[in-house]
């Protein structure tokens, strides 16, 4: 069996670089450059985080996830794709998770890995989006997924884990979420990767929302891509796939929408006609396991191909947002009875910086509707904020709470965070009051 996985691997791989070095890109002139981080917060399975923030950055960028193949790492899916110089073109910012383990797939088969937060790749994954929401003003709503292979069946396994996080994945030759699913250890499923594994949609659709209980809110949009002579994750997989992700936004398996985009390729779109429907399927006439990457369609379909900010559904909260509705704050807003504490960080560069703050309520009961003064050092301009209005833009500011985090509760937090500009001193204020009340600095 070690052997069968062995050869398959490197069998994924050839096809696969070979598949990427056929749509790479130029290598952009940007001085932007792929930068390893350390320390970014819970990682169960030891995996490597890899960021690429383009030097034009959108006011309120995107945030890709891009997930490399077996055998792969983040650095060769950064150079052997289009993602990056994309990203210079669109100004979103790109992740690249790298597996250290031996075999240098994902973990899409482990029940920690198919559980939320019970452990492993996702966990990881996760954390790296963390730690780019806290130091960065990305849009929360186009945070999205894309990979290849291993990194395909990721993206359709963190969107099922995570549609509070995701609005959208794009994956190129994977399989369903739970289809790789294993419990003796195993990373391969040759059931599932021969094609033999299928379910009715209503199973698949159950699998997918079993992973995350309870949870009733949107559901991420999907774009599946196959070769129908696909020789390592058969073809049948690519219409398991559309059968899941249909059920999973509540739609039939019938095509509202068919065309031919390009000679070969058949195009199908449920629950509606346009680029934005809730799932589009891409079947690719006689194309194998090495297929082309169509990394601009992806973006396309992500999203991403806009330096505007998304706006939420006035239905449905933002992924990172309370749902609950609460009042702005007043002159009659309560101080918090026992204190509060902030924290400050700054990220600079050239004549710009973000600055990411967390208030927390240290007291015993709850506060509804906030404001943060503080006053910000010589030199120092707001050019844009997030999860909090701000202004003026410079000297004394007041940062008061959007319509969805204005609660603290007795011990909880709310993050905010704002992008500026700088004269040469990136100092932090010195001084915090919350609703008129002095904060504690960490």
């Amino acid at each position: 069996m070690r052997k069968r996985l062995k050869l398959l691997l490197a069998a994924l791989v050839t096809t696969t670089i070979a598949a990427l070095a056929a749509v790479a890109l130029p290598p952009p002139a940007s001085a932007a450059a792929l930068t390893e981080v350390t320390g970014f917060g819970a990682n169960p399975s030891n995996l490597r985080m890899y960021l690429y923030v383009p030097d034009n950055l959108a006011p309120r960028p995107g945030l890709l996830v891009a997930v490399h193949y077996c055998t792969g790492t983040g650095p060769a899916f950064y150079s052997g794709s289009q993602f990056a110089s994309l990203a210079d073109r669109y100004g979103y910012i790109v992740i690249y998770p790298s597996v250290t383990r031996s075999s240098q797939c994902f973990d899409v088969a482990s029940p920690q890995a198919l559980t939320r937060d019970g452990g492993s790749d996702p966990v990881g994954i996760k954390s790296m989006i963390d730690y780019v929401r806290a130091r960065y003003p990305v849009d929360a709503n186009r945070i999205v997924a894309t990979g290849v292979s291993s990194g395909a069946m990721m993206t359709n396994v963190l969107l099922g884990l995570y549609p509070d996080v995701f609005s959208a994945g794009s994956a190129f030759a994977g399989v369903p979420f739970g289809c790789f699913a294993t419990t003796n250890g195993s990373e391969w499923n040759s059931d599932c990767a021969n094609g033999l594994v299928t379910k009715t949609p209503q199973q698949w659709g159950d699998l997918v929302r079993n992973a995350y209980p309870g949870y009733t809110g949107r559901r991420p949009r999907m774009q599946t891509w196959h070769g129908t002579n696909d020789e390592i994750l058969r073809y049948p997989n690519f219409g398991e796939q559309i059968d899941q992700w249909t059920n999973v936004h509540g739609l039939t398996q019938t095509p509202s929408f068919i065309d031919t985009p390009q000679s070969g390729h058949t195009r199908t779109r449920y629950g509606g006609t346009g680029d934005n429907a809730p799932v589009e399927a891409i079947s690719m006439n006689g194309v194998s396991h090495n297929l082309p990457v169509d990394a601009a369609a992806a973006v396309h379909f992500l999203g991403l191909d806009t330096t505007t900010p998304s706006s939420p559904s006035p239905s449905s909260p933002s992924p990172s947002s309370p749902s609950p509705s609460v009042p702005s704050p007043s002159a009659s807003s309560p101080s918090p009875a026992g204190g509060c504490r902030v924290g400050y960080t700054v990220n600079a560069w050239n004549t710009g910086f973000t600055a990411s703050v967390t208030v927390t309520n240290t007291g015993t009961a709850a506060v509804n509707g906030w404001t943060l003064r503080f006053t910000l050092p010589s030199g120092q301009t707001v050019t844009n904020a997030w999860n909090a209005t701000v202004s003026p833009a410079s000297g004394a500011v007041a940062a008061t709470n959007v319509s969805y985090n204005g609660t603290l509760t007795a011990g909880g937090s709310q993050t905010f965070g704002f992008q500026g500009t700088h004269s040469g001193n990136t100092a932090e204020p010195g001084a915090f009051t919350l609703n008129n009340a002095t904060c504690a600095v960490v």
